[in-house]
């Protein structure tokens, strides 16, 4: 679905900031970042490793550990400041009203109690009901997720399940008190396609079913293409681009994103070589001055390496955090003639020219 312009977001992420104090430094982990959630939406947060996806989402259900804090910024589910909120009061929230749904289900499993046990312990946490009761809807919920034989599995031990099988279990505990948000982590790390696929396609059931909204992190754009109705682009632990998900892919703003697009293999292409962003994930404890995506962009000015841009508005409906996002042609077409260029002259990339900019 896209976001209504006039409609009030579910979850509003202002200026989102948190740090880790280590002896090595001061980790900017997440620096700034926002984005909203709409109604029955699904927002893709995408990036490299590093770039502040997971650390964001923790914040926002204040589950960052020391030495990490939540230095400012606001988390607002329908209006009200989770940031704001004790220890008491967000354990009603999570799981009730926003639950998560982490990447490694080895180690969020217990492999000392059954499956079903564990479902049944959420359900037990946040609605009084009976053993008997809990037991009959954590069968209802693995039916829900495609787990088969529900009735036999539930007393399986994680060891039982496959990969595919372990991470449909821990979307039955996300999902078991219907929250508002589903914030799904990484949901299909070291599956391979054909149960990605079926992942997502019960994740899109039960949004369906349940009216959730859902926020999925990955570094996968290809799962963002196939999944999302708006992508918020992360680097340098902030949003850096946010758009529709059609608009993004048509025309990326943001040179990272561009980048990111060019790193894609396409079916079309007959080169054996990648293109990668070149350069490195910045140090989150020394990050560069001005832009943080500066060193690594091929269309860097002066400008760029004092200047820290802000999201804002290139176009309606899309953001972008960059002094040039309405000067260069960042067109799939541009894309493949400066990638086409580049391969001919054997160096990096070059800006194209456009009435809105110059040529670097």
């Amino acid at each position: 679905m896209s976001a209504d312009p006039d409609e009030q977001p579910v979850l509003e992420i202002r200026d989102l900031v948190t740090r880790f104090y280590t002896d090595e430094g001061t980790v900017k982990a997440v620096d700034g970042s926002s984005f909203d959630l709409y109604e029955g939406e699904t927002l893709g947060i995408v990036g490299e490793s590093g770039s502040g996806k997971s650390v964001t989402a923790l914040s926002m259900l204040q589950l960052v550990d020391s030495p990490g804090r939540i230095e400012r910024g606001s988390v607002r589910y329908r209006g009200d400041d989770l940031l704001e909120k004790s220890e008491t009061e967000m354990r009603s929230i999570r799981g009730n009203d926003i639950a998560m749904m982490f990447q490694d289900p080895m180690t969020s499993l217990n492999p000392v109690f059954t499956v079903g046990d564990q479902i049944s312990r959420v359900i037990k946490t946040h609605q009084d009901v009976s053993d008997a009761a809990a037991r009959e809807r954590t069968i209802e919920l693995m039916a829900d997720v495609g787990i088969p034989e529900p009735t036999s599995r539930v007393d399986n031990y994680p060891h039982q399940f496959s990969g595919g099988m372990r991470q449909r279990a821990l979307l039955a505990m996300a999902i078991s008190c219907e929250p508002d948000v589903l914030i799904a982590d990484e949901p299909t790390t070291a599956l391979d396609v054909t149960i990605e696929t079926q992942i997502f396609n019960v994740l899109d059931e039960l949004q369906e079913k349940y009216g959730m909204s859902i926020i999925l992190i990955t570094h996968d754009l290809g799962v963002v293409a196939g999944t999302c109705d708006r992508v918020a682009v992360a680097y340098g632990g902030r949003v850096v681009e946010r758009a529709g998900v059609d608009d993004l892919f048509e025309n990326p703003r943001h040179p990272y994103t561009r980048g990111l697009m060019r790193s894609i293999p396409r079916l079309t292409d007959d080169t054996d070589r990648l293109t990668p962003v070149e350069g490195d994930v910045p140090n989150l404890t020394d990050l560069p001055s001005g832009c943080s995506f500066h060193p690594r962009c091929p269309h860097a000015t002066a400008e760029c390496e004092s200047y820290d841009p802000e999201l804002r508005e290139v176009e309606p409906g899309r953001e972008a955090a960059c002094l040039h996002a309405r000067g260069y042609d960042l067109s799939p077409s541009a894309i493949e003639t400066e990638t086409e260029r580049a391969e001919a002259d054997g160096g990096g990339p070059t800006a194209p020219a456009t009435d809105g900019g110059a040529s670097q």
